[in-house]
């Protein structure tokens, strides 16, 4: 067959899964019908799955414009960032932020509620459609793209952090800081003035008299950020906003420059609508701990040499120095080495990633930051099955119930790890795998698991080829975020004090 005639085909040939379907039984088996149809659907072109993305995301913008500056119930802050105080003057609706929950689904009555229903759900379809039309022969520009992306983070920093009340928690840490108490130790209630005071004031009332559980990098962010804002707890909220979106977009250069589909990297992470509302409109830490993360990985693959070793190693401890979930990177680099028997190289990693991990804890404020995240660990979120367990246990033993709990999951999260590492193909890079594999066995397993804890499974997967792993990791972010976007407030006592950007 002439050359031409080859090109000609290939060009027309519409691309196939990068790897091999692995068998996954029927609920694997009836997902893939589903996708099919779906994927053969209008859904699957590039307009319409570009629109929804950005009416989903316009839609969680929307509810951050209309934020209630009056209440601490809902899904927004009580705190007017820039572009939600104009939206005010300019005579946005305030949207009801008081709603009431069964079984932890907002009611009707909760008209925010509604619309971040909308929002999120749009975002899961629109990403969807974004990866079944790239599958199908789709290739935007991967810098447009990003770029573009870039302009979404840079309008959505400047509103009201949507979603989760912690943009309020990382400010008290920070306050607390800058005043200098150890943040560890000294709570935010405690601040001068107690829930007067109007750093406490935005924190949710369950962690009012919760010290932090972040680790020594996260608290020196938080501190940076309250030493500008001062007595301005808005200030402080936006500066660590601008942080998180910065993180974001960095992250998103890096698998840019590093995945071999660059286009498919950019759609599942900078240009994903889900992970920027998710992480950058809630200014999550876990868009830094993926930064780190993903750094300590590419270093890792990039040489063999000491230099390249000691470097991950330094860049796993900064990874842990943010939040302990790093961890998981570590686990996930050292599978490889392992597998090669690459003792040294091994040694070398996990010498540096603790002694970076022990200095950055002992030289700030000491190995009693690591007490609070020891008890933060006990934690069960609802709903979850462990969450089940711990209602048995009121009835019979708690103290046996916890127990329970704690030996139980982590062998099932190592468990179902393996099961999903082996679900990849042996033939992409075991690190990668491994750390996606890790990750999203944990958010499916840990007691305590929210939708911004997928961050790490999402960076990794950028890098990897098409894969089944995908469709289910956009079910399970897209539920959870679905289940959790109370703000972290509890509706029954507003704020006294709401803070405003412009005075």
């Amino acid at each position: 067959m002439p050359r031409d005639t080859v090109a000609v085909a290939q060009e027309e040939q519409i691309p196939t899964l990068a790897e091999p379907r692995i068998p996954g039984g029927r609920v694997e088996a009836r997902m893939g019908a589903l996708i099919r149809v779906l994927s053969s659907s209008p859904l699957a072109r590039p307009l319409p799955a570009v629109s929804l993305s950005a009416l989903g995301l316009g839609l969680v913008a929307f509810t951050g414009l209309c934020a209630n500056p009056s209440s601490t119930g809902g899904a927004t802050l009580p705190v007017e960032l820039p572009l939600t105080a104009l939206a005010q003057r300019a005579g946005f609706p305030v949207l009801p932020g008081s709603p009431g929950y069964i079984l932890g689904v907002a009611t009707l009555s909760d008209v925010a509620g509604v619309v971040m229903y909308a929002g999120i759900a749009l975002c899961c379809l629109g990403l969807a459609g974004m990866l079944w039309a790239n599958s199908q022969g789709w290739r935007p520009s991967p810098r447009r793209v990003f770029w573009t992306a870039a302009a979404a983070v840079a309008v959505v920093v400047n509103i009201t952090p949507v979603g989760t009340s912690d943009p309020a928690s990382y400010a008290a840490y920070g306050r607390i800081a800058a005043l200098g108490h150890d943040p560890y130790v000294f709570l935010p209630i405690d601040l001068p003035g107690g829930v007067n005071n109007p750093y406490t004031a935005l924190v949710g009332t369950q962690w009012r008299k919760t010290a932090s559980v972040y680790g020594p990098v996260a608290t020196w962010m938080h501190l940076a950020a309250a030493e500008a804002g001062g007595s301005r707890p808005w200030l402080t909220i936006w500066l660590l906003m601008i942080m998180t979106g910065v993180a974001f977009l960095a992250t998103g250069y890096l698998l840019l420059h590093s995945a071999e589909n660059p286009v498919r990297a950019c759609l599942i992470w900078v240009a994903n609508p889900l992970l920027i509302y998710l992480l950058v409109m809630s200014a999550q830490l876990d868009a830094v701990l993926a930064l780190a993360g993903i750094a300590a990985i590419l270093v890792s693959r990039r040489g063999a040499s000491a230099l390249h070793d000691v470097a991950a190693g330094t860049l796993i401890g900064i990874a842990d120095g943010i939040k302990v979930n790093a961890v998981f990177v570590a686990l996930g680099i050292a599978v490889p080495l392992i597998r090669q028997r690459a003792w040294a190289r091994l040694t070398r990693t996990g010498v540096a990633a603790a002694a970076a991990t022990l200095g950055l804890y002992q030289f700030s404020y000491g190995l009693s930051t690591i007490k609070p995240v020891l008890r933060g660990s006990s934690l069960v979120i609802s709903p979850s099955v462990w969450r089940l367990v711990q209602v048995v246990g009121d009835h019979t033993s708690r103290g046996a119930a916890d127990t329970l709990i704690t030996v139980l999951w982590p062998p099932l999260l190592l468990l179902l790890a393996w099961y999903l590492y082996h679900r990849l193909s042996p033939d992409v890079p075991a690190v990668l795998a491994a750390t996606c594999a890790l990750t999203f066995a944990w958010v499916l397993v840990a007691p305590w698991a929210l939708p911004w804890y997928t961050a790490l499974a999402w960076a990794t997967l950028a890098l990897l080829p098409r894969n089944t792993l995908t469709r289910w990791l956009t079910v399970v972010t897209g539920a959870l975020a679905l289940m959790h976007f109370a703000g972290g407030h509890s509706p029954l006592k507003p704020a006294t004090h709401p803070v405003t950007a412009v005075r």
